[in-house]
Order: structure tokens, then sequence, then C-alpha cells
């Protein structure tokens, strides 16, 4: 095998896998390199485009410079390709040197409680897919509930309470799909309830998804004054932290504004509230009798001076219809490939994927495996932090030159030809531009920026030039 060249697939084309890819191409190293981008839908951005909510454009925005990577022309995609039906990880060791997985976590994190199966009881991972306009989740959703739970006091959680909360009429200007619009217009809610366990000053979400509940049209923010008896961690984290001093700075505006409400029970009220519960840790979703959330019984909790939450057995119980699990986001298996079932990633060191000796029983290397992004350390960190994770994976497939696969077809075109031999109606950049094309129009025909196609085949369909 000739070391002049590193031809290298990535699967997955969302920020993780693009940002490798662009690494090692801008990368210090004595051999040229090749990478082709696999991904199982056929647009790419991963969790950027199915991820974030329709109402953060300035989020989203991080398209631009995923876009730019792109369109340079020295990476080949190939959309519309599963991994572990349409290309094996066999398939990748006959065609290429080495491969990156860059899958992230799209399922949701388990919560252990009584009545979580109930019906009305959902993940928020699917709910954000459902309103993102993910091609493999149903067209529709059951939104009949008037008062909703939220469980989480991450981003999530947040983008999930705030879509239930809104009124469709201010959605109109987004990228919103018309069956989501059909569907969040027939909502009857009313309440939205969001709890976390631990107190304000320990969540996970951001200043800026917590300020943008507050500027909701026909939505009243709601508080409760119990929360706010800060001990002295509480103080401390405030005082030294500046990301934590505004989200106090927020919610003590919000609870103001609601003892000020107190005292004026005559005075207008939201048609919609949303309400955040904090010391408050869900016990169990709690059937009505015909196999159906009726309501969620969450106990109180008290700081422990440590950072943590400690029971007071103070016991509560809330009527909903319906809960929304937003509890953390959790990696799939990869056919074939060494998985971590506890952690939800692929076990690896710095990226390099590690297996267990059948002998010694000791972790050792997986050769021309590797991982990045959010399959590599689990669902933690903003989008921006892939970057760094990247650096560290791709300075040790250069560095690994020596123990690359011997691909047998290494060709640019054979994996072109194998893809083809199968019937697989892969999608390439010029596929996605076609796509991105036909949305930016069915958008401008509305004004709005862009309405996203739903359906796969279509997008596959539109892509390809067959529609």
């Amino acid at each position: 095998m000739t070391r002049n060249k590193l031809r290298l697939a990535i699967v997955g084309a969302g920020p993780a896998g693009i940002y490798a890819a662009d690494i090692m191409l801008k990368a210090e190293r004595n051999f040229d390199v090749s990478i082709d981008l696999f991904d199982h839908l056929p647009a790419p951005y991963g969790l950027v485009r199915y991820g974030v909510a329709p109402d953060h454009p300035r989020i989203k925005g991080i398209i631009t410079a995923l876009r730019e990577v792109l369109d340079r022309g020295d990476i080949r995609i190939f959309g519309n390709v599963r991994f572990g039906r349409d290309l094996t990880l066999d398939d990748l060791q006959q065609h290429y040197h080495a491969v990156i997985f860059a899958t992230g976590a799209v399922r949701d994190a388990p919560l252990h409680i009584p009545g979580v199966d109930l019906e009305g009881s959902y993940g928020a991972a699917d709910f954000v897919s459902w309103f993102d306009g993910h091609p493999d989740v149903p067209r529709t959703w059951p939104l009949d509930a008037k008062q909703v739970a939220v469980i989480g006091n991450g981003n999530v959680a947040l983008d999930s309470a705030r879509i239930l909360a809104k009124h469709v009429e201010d959605l109109m200007v987004t990228e919103i799909p018309a069956n989501v619009a059909e569907g969040l217009a027939a909502s009857p809610v009313t309440d939205v309830h969001v709890f976390g366990r631990r107190g304000p000053t320990s969540v996970k979400f951001t200043p800026l998804e917590l300020r943008e509940l507050g500027e909701l049209r026909d939505v009243d923010v709601i508080v409760y004054d119990e929360d706010f008896d800060y001990d002295d961690a509480a103080k401390a984290a405030v005082s030294g932290n500046k990301q934590v001093f505004v989200i106090d700075k927020v919610l003590q505006q919000w609870r103001q504004r609601a003892l000020r409400q107190a005292q004026e029970p005559d005075a207008p009220k939201a048609s919609r509230r949303l309400h955040l519960h904090f010391f408050a840790k869900p016990l169990e979703f709690v059937d009505d009798g015909t196999g159906r959330v009726g309501a969620i019984r969450y106990e109180r909790t008290k700081s422990d001076g440590a950072g943590g939450v400690v029971g007071t057995g103070e016991i509560r119980e809330l009527p909903v219809q319906a809960v929304y699990r937003a509890v953390g986001y959790f990696g799939s298996p990869l056919p074939g490939v060494p998985f971590d079932e506890k952690f939800g990633v692929i076990p690896n060191h710095e990226g390099q994927v590690m297996i267990r000796d059948e002998e010694t029983g000791e972790p050792r290397q997986l050769y021309g495996v590797y991982a990045t992004g959010w399959i590599k350390r689990g669902p933690v960190g903003l989008i921006g932090h892939t970057k760094s994770d990247a650096m560290e994976t791709v300075k040790h497939v250069i560095n690994d030159l020596g123990n690359w696969w011997q691909p047998e077809h290494p060709e640019e075109e054979a994996i072109v030809e194998l893809l083809e031999s199968r019937g697989i109606r892969w999608t390439d950049l010029d596929g996605w531009h076609r796509l991105d094309e036909h949305e930016l129009a069915l958008g401008e025909a509305e004004g709005r920026v862009r309405i996203k196609v739903v359906p796969r085949d279509e997008m596959v369909d539109l892509s390809r030039g067959e529609a």
C-alpha cells in the first residue's frame, strides 16, 4: 500500500463530521487526503438542521460556516446512505484507510421513574425531530393536552417548552414545515410546566435561551417565590459566575413581576402560561385510569450546600395530560462498531476507538476506526466544542499512519460503483444545492426564509433532479 495518500471516510455530516474533515484537510501532514462524508439523511448539517428550534436563526447561522467548508468542493458528500444497511464497516475497510464516526447522539436518555411508558409521555428529542421536519418521524404529533410538563433544565427543555407555549402565528416567519404549523395551530395548551430538580443557580440552559421565554407574545412566564431562598452556595454562584449572574437577574425580574401581578388580580393576563418549577424532582407520571398521563408527582428538594440537592419528603402532585422528557440525548450503537451501553458512546481514547483484547481482557486500539463529537464524548457541550474534539481525533489519525487499513479498492470511483451496484439513491453536494434552492423558493413564495421539505423520498427526488 502506498503511504502518500489517505482515503478517509467520515460517517456523519453534522458539525462534528464537517469540522473533522475541514481540520484534516488543513492539518500539517506529509501525505495527500481524499475525504468522503456519509450521512443517513439526504441533507447535511445534522442536529443544526434537525435539532435546533426553527425560531433560533442566530444559532442556525453556524450553517453558513459549515456551508463554506462544503462548498470548497474538496469533500465529497454521500447522503441518504445508511451505515449498517447500505454500507458496512467491512465495505469501508475495503475502500478506505480509516474511518471517523461522527454520528452524534439523537435518542432520548432514559428516565427511570414509574409511569414513563404511559400514553402522553414523550421524549423531547423525538418532539424536536418532529417540529424540525425530520424525515424519519411521523408527520403528526398528538397535541391534545391543555396542561403539559417538561422535565429538564437544559436548552432542549426550554426549546420544547417554548415551542409548546408559543402561538403558531409567531412561528410562521421561520422555516417551520406546514404539517408542524398545522399541528401546533390545533393545540389547546394553556399551561406548560418546566421541572428541574435543582435550584435556579444550577440550571444548564444559557441566558439567551432564558431571555427568549420572556419575549413570547401572549405568554406569561411564572416563577415561584419559594424557589429563591438562596443559601451561601447559591449566592456564591451568582456573585462568582457571570452566566449564573445574568440568569439570576432575568429570573429575579420575573419573580418581581409575579409578585406585582399577585397584588393586581384584575390586571390583564395572557392566554398561555409557562411555569418554571425549581427544586422539583419528578417521582412518577400518574395514570389517569385509562393508561394515559393524568398528573406528575414530584418531591420538593433543597440545596445540600455543596452544589447538589436532597429530598425534603414533601410530595406534590400537579394535573397534566402530557409529559416531555428532556433529560439529555443518548448515542445509538452502530453495526460492527464497539459501543458502551452505559454511557451511549463509542469507547475510545482521545478519539481512537478501543476494544477489549480477547486474551488479556485489557483495552487495545481498534486500528483504522476513530470517533469524534457526541458519539465520542457524550452529549455535552455546545456545537463549537466539536472543533477541539475533532482536532484531537484528527491528530491521532495522522500519527497512526503506520496502522492504517490497507484497502483493496481505494480508488475514488470504486465507492460510487459499489453504491450504484446496490441501487442506493445517494445524494451529493450538487443535490443538496438543488434541495436548498427549492426550500428557499418555497419560503420566498410565502414571505419566509425557507420551508423545509419533510418526506425523505421527496428530498431525494429533488436532490437527484428526479422530481
